[in-house]
């Protein structure tokens, strides 16, 4: 019985690190969209909702981490994060030969900015757009690449085997509150029209840096072993709180900037 168990802990892992695209699961993707759309320029929204065909950014928040494990979008797996080794620098870090969610965010607003899309080109790329920002701002995808991500990472949720990849991807959002997507941006979504200014600035390069730190200082405080429960919850829920509306409102200011 016991070395079934140990077996079936070895293959939760590795589902894990099979999916390491996945970020802040389906409520941190919807909620970081929401942000984004009720910070819409009206010119803005309304040439969105005619690309997405009448949908809100919401619906499609979640579309690519399901699309990325299909044959017609495989290429963009590698997409949906960065990988930095400890003692590795984004400039030192030998660039995945795939992509990263950097290059591809950066690559994704050329081509929507540039005007010369398909429909369907364009449809595809703002999908992708509004998921890949969430992913930027998600800390264990600035994880090491020797661990997938935090994947390899064994801890225990309120008791429960998991991975730090996998704590930080759900876990962690819901247990810090159970929220709907829009009670979500409603109760955080309350700054001042300058700290929002301060907040979307930068580039998306900027962003991931920013990430990359918080991530850093997770490992620290995560190792191996790590029990979380309340204690953790407690401490690491302004983080995504903070995460996600840095998220939202910098996607808004990409959608605007494109969509003028």
């Amino acid at each position: 019985m016991i070395m079934m168990m140990k077996r079936l802990f070895v293959c939760l892992l590795l589902l894990g690190a099979a999916r390491q695209a996945l970020a802040w699961g389906q409520k941190g993707h919807d909620v970081v969209a929401y942000i984004a759309e009720n910070r819409l320029t009206p010119e803005a929204a309304e040439k969105i909702d005619k690309v997405l065909g009448g949908h809100s950014p919401v619906y499609y928040a979640n579309w690519m981490d399901n699309a990325s494990h299909t044959p017609a979008y495989a290429h963009t797996k590698s997409w949906h994060y960065v990988n930095i080794d400890a003692g590795e620098t984004l400039d030192t870090m030998t660039p995945n030969p795939n992509g990263d969610v950097l290059r591809a965010v950066d690559s994704l607003v050329v081509r929507l900015k540039s005007g010369g899309l398909s429909e369907t080109e364009e449809f595809d790329a703002l999908r992708m757009l509004i998921h890949l920002v969430g992913d930027m701002h998600c800390p264990m995808h600035q994880g090491h690449l020797s661990d997938l991500g935090g994947n390899r990472v064994p801890v225990t949720v309120f008791g429960k085997p998991s991975n730090l990849h996998a704590a930080w991807d759900t876990a962690i959002v819901e247990a810090a509150h159970n929220w709907s997507y829009t009670e979500w941006q409603d109760q955080i979504d309350r700054v001042a029209e300058d700290e929002a200014t301060a907040i979307a600035a930068g580039e998306p390069r900027d962003w991931v840096l920013e990430t990359f730190d918080i991530c850093r200082g997770i490992y620290d405080r995560t190792p191996e072993g790590t029990r979380i429960s309340y204690d953790y919850v407690a401490e690491y829920a302004p983080v995504v709180e903070q995460q996600l509306l840095r998220g939202g409102i910098r996607l808004a200011r990409l959608l605007n900037e494109i969509y003028r």
